[in-house]
């Protein structure tokens, strides 16, 4: 692949401010090429974009399209930067009237230079450029979406289709009301080697310079040509050094010249919590409802940080690579297995890759490390995406909280084969307490359930034991799955019942009604004791729940086993039971809503 800078502009809104400023702050930079004014550390705007690509060897050659007024200048910068001068092509013009337009200049460099690869058009510097993507069955153009202060009327706006991020239509510069896209391209676009005919059939049609702007290439190729054209959108937090004024270059200076340029990137340090089920729950797998609440005694910690090199840490203690005997390689491998939590940043990350690609999101091309810290493995998956989102400059509208929990849930099962429920990574996303609605009709229809955060303030103490060697969920779970697969009515009227609980335990927490909760806790078990069986739930889960109730405790089951939440609205009844050797107690953390990613 081949990329051609385009920088033959002439008179551009910052060159002219600058030789009109009469502060005489910068009039030693009067006549120089935008690309060629100082960035910061000594070094040119330009020189920040060359450096990536020659040290990244991304292209097999790269050109640079300027005009006979500016073509000493990028000269001298390529000879005294290694690059090479005869890949800078002079256009011949030296006025904005003589000028050739974007799209001859493209293809003056093309015919010139015997050109026939795929072609990268950029014309303006981006701060974070390049960019990671995946090219599509088709030509692509990089968009952005404009802020408020920004008119559609200055940009050409793309109309994108959501599924398949094929451009339906192209408008360059409409006027208002024309199209309520708010999604403007930029010039950089990937063409084709088999498409670069069609340069010079536009040309043919265009004999104006002005008409010959890649605006109108790109109407006339996508509305009239109907050709395949994809797009893909940048990620918000980037800086397009391209159609600024003098202030802009002044901010973007002491922006970049009061950010730390040696000291290391601050890390990115992001918490998922572990979650309890307060009803509803098995039937969030069964189209049912739950109301579940993130906890923060038990946590995943994840920390990103910039570097060279993509690393992902091996955690010293969940990720063994050295043992003190055999003897003590087989205690741990028996007791906690082979499978650490270093799999599920790996898979994190391939899948945020694959995500982004998919769904037309370009990320710059930039390399972490990661390290994890967890007394709960499976949120790590949330932790790491919350790293990520933050790294990329991913929003919610690029990822929404419900596609989010998908996402996550995808990681463990198809990615990993990890046995796991929606509810758990709902819970991860959205934190705090939670109502879900798992409805076989929302699930079909959108591809997510229902959710709703609730109110805390003022939530009774709950608390949470669990066993020192708890059960496993596949055993907890047993045949149900296939029972209700099959119809059979106690499972499918359970699940039914299920949900109708979680209603009633909605109305009692939002009416502060404990004694209600507390019943409908009670009934949750013993509703799921019925259709589970006591050989499925097992000895050790029936001894929580034994206990719990001679305290004068409501209890239930927060997840698939190994643990029970209670909710005692005796005080003193609670502590006895806290001093029961059998099981480790705890008061529930109760964490703050979610704060950002």
């Amino acid at each position: 692949m081949i990329c051609i800078l385009l920088v033959a502009g002439h008179g551009t809104v910052l060159e002219t401010q600058i030789k009109n400023d009469d502060t005489g702050l910068y009039s030693h930079l009067t006549g120089v090429p935008k690309a060629l004014l100082p960035g910061t550390g000594g070094k040119k705007i330009l020189d920040f974009w060359w450096e990536t690509v020659n040290m990244r060897q991304l292209f097999t050659e790269v050109y640079l399209v300027t005009n006979a007024d500016k073509y000493k200048y990028y000269e001298r910068w390529a000879t005294a930067n290694d690059f090479p001068v005869e890949n800078v092509v002079n256009d011949g013009s030296t006025t904005l009237e003589d000028r050739l337009g974007a799209v001859a200049d493209l293809q003056l460099a093309i015919r010139s230079r015997k050109l026939q690869d795929d072609i990268i058009v950029v014309k303006y510097i981006f701060s974070s450029w390049p960019f990671l993507f995946l090219l599509q069955p088709g030509e692509l153009i990089i968009y952005y979406e404009l802020e408020e202060s920004e008119k559609s009327s200055s940009r050409g706006i793309v109309e994108v289709c959501p599924d398949t991020h094929r451009i339906t239509r192209f408008l360059e510069k409409p006027q208002e009301g024309l199209t309520e896209s708010r999604l403007a391209s930029v010039v950089f676009y990937c063409i084709q080697r088999d498409t670069l005919p069609y340069l010079s059939d536009f040309l043919s049609l265009q004999p104006q310079a002005t008409d010959r702007s890649f605006g109108r290439f790109w109407e006339w190729l996508i509305n009239e040509k109907q050709l395949d054209v994809f797009g893909m959108k940048l990620p918000t937090g980037f800086q397009l050094i391209g159609q600024v004024g003098l202030s802009d270059y002044t901010k973007w200076l002491t922006h970049y010249s009061t950010k730390p340029q040696d000291n290391p990137a601050k890390p990115i340090t992001c918490r998922s919590y572990a979650r309890v089920g307060l009803m509803g729950n098995p039937s969030d797998g069964f189209n049912g409802k739950t109301i579940a609440m993130s906890i923060s005694n038990f946590w995943a910690e994840v920390t990103l940080v910039e570097s060279q090199t993509l690393v992902l840490v091996p955690h010293p203690l969940n990720d063994p690579t050295e043992f003190g005997s055999l003897q003590d390689l087989f205690c741990i491998s028996r007791k906690e297995g082979y499978l650490g939590g270093l799999r599920l940043l790996q898979a994190t990350c391939k899948k945020f890759y694959q995500f982004c690609s998919k769904q037309g999101i370009a990320l710059t091309k930039q390399n972490f490390t990661l390290k994890y810290d967890t007394n709960i493995p499976r949120a790590i998956v949330s932790a790491t995406l919350k790293c990520l989102m933050k790294f990329y400059n991913i929003t919610d509208n690029d990822l929404p909280k419900p596609i989010r929990a998908n996402f996550i849930l995808n990681v463990e099962t198809d990615e990993l084969f990890i046995t796991a429920g929606l509810q758990d990574r709902v819970v991860q996303v959205y934190e705090g307490l939670v109502y879900m609605d798992f409805s076989k009709k929302l699930m079909e229809d959108q591809g997510y359930g229902n959710y709703v955060s609730m109110d805390m303030s003022g939530l009774p103490p709950f608390w949470l034991a669990y066993l020192s060697d708890p059960s496993d969920s596949g055993r907890i779970h047993s045949n149900i799955r296939q029972r209700w697969l099959s119809g059979e009515p106690l499972v499918v009227e359970a699940m039914k019942t299920f949900a109708e609980l979680t209603d009633q335990a909605r109305a009692a927490l939002q009416n502060r009604d404990w004694g209600t909760l507390a019943q409908l806790m009670d009934q949750n078990f013993e509703l799921r004791r019925t259709v589970y069986t006591d050989d499925c739930l097992g000895p050790g889960n029936l001894k929580m729940v034994q206990l719990a109730k001679q305290f004068g405790s409501a209890v239930k089951l927060p997840g698939s086993g190994g643990a029970v939440v209670g909710l005692c609205l005796d005080n003193a009844r609670l502590l006895e039971y806290f001093h029961q050797e059998e099981v480790i107690c705890s008061m529930i953390t109760q964490p703050c809503t979610q704060t950002g990613i």
